[in-house]
């Protein structure tokens, strides 16, 4: 175990002495505010990546390095990060973390050149690692044990909620006032986030530490490096499409700005549902719930240049993959901790790493296949990619169903872990959170 404990006496398990319980709970959403403020700055960019692309006079694959940057400076700066500040006070760290937030997004509304914009999303990307590497796994030292469950749902209702409002109320802030202030906003957020940290959440001290040759040696595990292949190829899918939905919208479906924003809207609530719904599928059968979100994106990405062209198909498209797309973290999560039980905490890392190393080269490939040729194609070969994860989902299933030797398969699913990242807001049951925090 690449972990070290030290003794607790607060009644979440902190060694603290017991504060009040209403400003337990002030903590606990001082954290998630936090993480609503790093979700929903990384994805801003693709509601405005047309505005700032025209402001600078790039093209879209060149302004969908917003997307890119942020994605593989989080990659390395999860692990590294983690590690390097393992013996530093954790408050602190959160409080830099947003200190650098606030700067990114101030940077971004006062840039002259579009190079000035990378290097915020770059502070981003720092932000990102770091940040949910430690704040994903301190609702247990917030508030009583007893509501350690409800604190960790309350925190991950972060991401969903980001996703549903950072890319809509980006686009809308951008279409009233232009795209630099949406950054200006979310700045002036980010600073009231860092506030309520420094008022709320008490000193932190370190408990555990990760060290890196723990992270090596589950990358050798054949469960984990499945796990790496499921969630290269979704996410790649989805992310390569996803980041230039807003060109797709205007050139193919002919949206007004008006309808862009209500469009993704839509798409973020029905991302909600699918947090739901995918949270309780996957804690029975995760191999289900995972193939069966990959496939909803391969047919709604496969569909889109088809029927996207109209109105009511492109919102029915966007309705199917919202929902499929907000089974996705939590059913990868779920592998990555089924893959190494022993070493939760070094499982929510290499998530981390992993998940948004693949969003940074989502964006990538699909910025160069838009300039090359048209959105509709990276609509198209999106859908083909996560068609093939739909295929190793049903390879993994049928060689653990002859392994087994007339196995059900779905035994082999075993007992769902109880990881606090997998279902944010998905599963309402007290001890799977309870036993979910600490798997960050």
């Amino acid at each position: 175990m690449a972990s070290t404990t030290t003794a607790d006496t607060h009644p979440g398990g902190t060694g603290l002495p017991t504060r009040s319980p209403l400003v337990g709970w002030l903590a606990v959403v001082s954290v998630m505010l936090g993480i609503f403020s790093i979700v929903t700055t990384e994805i801003l960019p693709i509601g405005l990546l047309t505005k700032i692309g025209a402001s600078f006079t790039i093209s879209d694959g060149m302004a969908g390095l917003m997307m890119t940057m942020p994605g593989f400076l989080a990659a390395v700066s999860a692990p590294v990060v983690t590690v390097a500040t393992a013996r530093i006070d954790r408050r602190l760290m959160l409080c830099v973390f947003m200190l650098l937030l606030a700067v990114a997004n101030f940077v971004a509304a006062a840039a002259s050149d579009y190079w000035l914009v990378l290097v915020s999303r770059v502070l981003v990307g720092i932000v990102i690692g770091g940040f949910w590497s430690i704040g994903a796994c301190l609702a247990e030292r917030l508030v009583p044990a007893e509501s350690a469950g409800r604190a960790t749902a309350v925190i991950f209702s972060a991401v969903p909620l980001g996703s549903v409002l950072g890319v809509p109320a980006g686009t809308f802030i951008g279409d009233l006032a232009g795209w630099r202030m949406a950054f200006v906003v979310m700045g002036a957020l980010t600073v009231g986030v860092l506030l309520m940290l420094m008022l709320f959440v008490p000193p932190l001290p370190p408990t555990q530490t990760i060290r890196l040759d723990v992270l090596r040696g589950m990358i050798r595990s054949v469960n984990t490096r499945f796990a790496l292949l499921l969630t290269f190829l979704v996410v790649l899918a989805h992310f390569g499409t996803y980041t230039y939905v807003t060109p797709f919208l205007e050139q193919v479906t002919k949206a007004s700005s008006g309808m862009i924003t209500v469009f993704l809207l839509i798409y973020g609530a029905a991302g909600i549902a699918g947090n739901f719904v995918g949270g309780t599928i996957v804690s029975r059968r995760p191999r289900a719930a995972f193939g069966l979100a990959a496939a909803l994106i391969a047919a709604a990405t496969l569909l889109l240049p088809v029927l996207g062209r109209w109105e009511i198909g492109a919102v029915a498209l966007l309705i199917v993959w919202g929902v499929a797309y907000g089974a996705v973290p939590v059913s990868s999560q779920t592998w990555f901790a089924k893959a190494s039980p022993g070493s939760p905490e070094a499982a929510s890392v290499l998530f981390t790493a992993s998940f948004q190393a693949t969003i940074s080269i989502g964006a990538l490939v699909g910025g160069v296949i838009v300039d090359g040729s048209s959105p509709s194609t990276v609509m198209m070969l999106g859908g083909i990619t996560a068609s093939f994860m739909v295929l190793a989902v049903w390879a993994h299933a049928y060689d653990q169903a002859v392994s087994e030797e007339g196995g059900t398969g779905e035994e082999a699913e075993g007992e769902s872990p109880r990881c606090a990242a997998a279902a944010p807001l998905a599963d309402a049951r007290i001890n799977a959170w309870e036993g979910s925090v600490r798997s960050g």
